[in-house]
This record gives C-alpha cells, structure tokens and sequence, in this order.
C-alpha cells in the first residue's frame, strides 16, 4: 500500500521548534515533490511549503518565510519540515502529500487538489 507517514508533531511554547517528518511507506520518495498542508478547526486546508524533486526547488507559504525550512535528505529518503519561531496560530494538524516531479503551486503555495497520496496528519499544538 502506497502512502505517506508523517512525525513529529507535539506541544510546544511559542518561540520554540519542532521538526516534523514525512517518509513514504510502499514507495520511495526520490522522484517526487512532497508538500506540506495544515488545517486549523474550522478552517480550509492550507498550503506551507513544498520541495520539487527536479532541482530541490523550495517553496514556501509568506505566513512560514524565515521561520520554516524545507529540506530533503537523499539518503533516507525522507523530507523534513524545521519549524522555528512557532506562534500560537501555527497550531494545526500539519499533513505531507507527494505529487511525481515538481510542485504544483497556486499564488505561491502548493495547491492541495494536485498532490497525492497524502499522510495521516500530524498535530501541531503551540500554547503556553
């Protein structure tokens, strides 16, 4: 079975760091764009940031820029999403999705209908 499985997830302060992972089950992850979404209660799924497998382009949401890295290690191959500097309306359930080849962005952000499979979610809490 072809699918992603996200980790990493937590409670945290704010101004405090998580990284999540994202690696795929049944399928490697070499050729293909994986992005990251969030959901919030209440509100529509969103885009963060997301890495191409063409080039390793980088792609990132402006409400993430400067606090947020993408990265990709080969080896595994697994991607990571360092989250830095964390705010309280970061809070969310953060969910990985893969598409093959580059990114598929709308305004900047990747778009959620392009991408799949996606992984369980996992939750994200910044509160003190």
């Amino acid at each position: 079975q072809v699918q992603l499985v996200e980790s990493g997830g937590g409670l945290v302060q704010p101004g405090g760091s998580l990284r999540l992972s994202c690696a795929g089950s049944g399928f490697s992850l070499d050729n293909y764009a994986v992005a990251w979404f969030r959901q919030a209660p209440g509100k529509a799924r969103e885009g963060v940031s997301c890495v191409s497998s063409t080039y390793g382009s980088r792609y990132y949401a402006d409400f993430v820029k400067g606090r947020f890295t993408i990265t990709r290690d080969i080896a595994k191959p697994t991607v990571y999403l360092q989250m830095k500097s964390l705010k309280p309306e970061d809070t969310a359930v953060y969910y990985c999705a893969s598409k093959p080849g580059r990114c598929a962005n709308v305004g900047g952000v990747p778009w959620p209908g392009a991408y799949q499979p996606w992984g369980q979610g996992t939750q994200v809490t910044v509160s003190s």
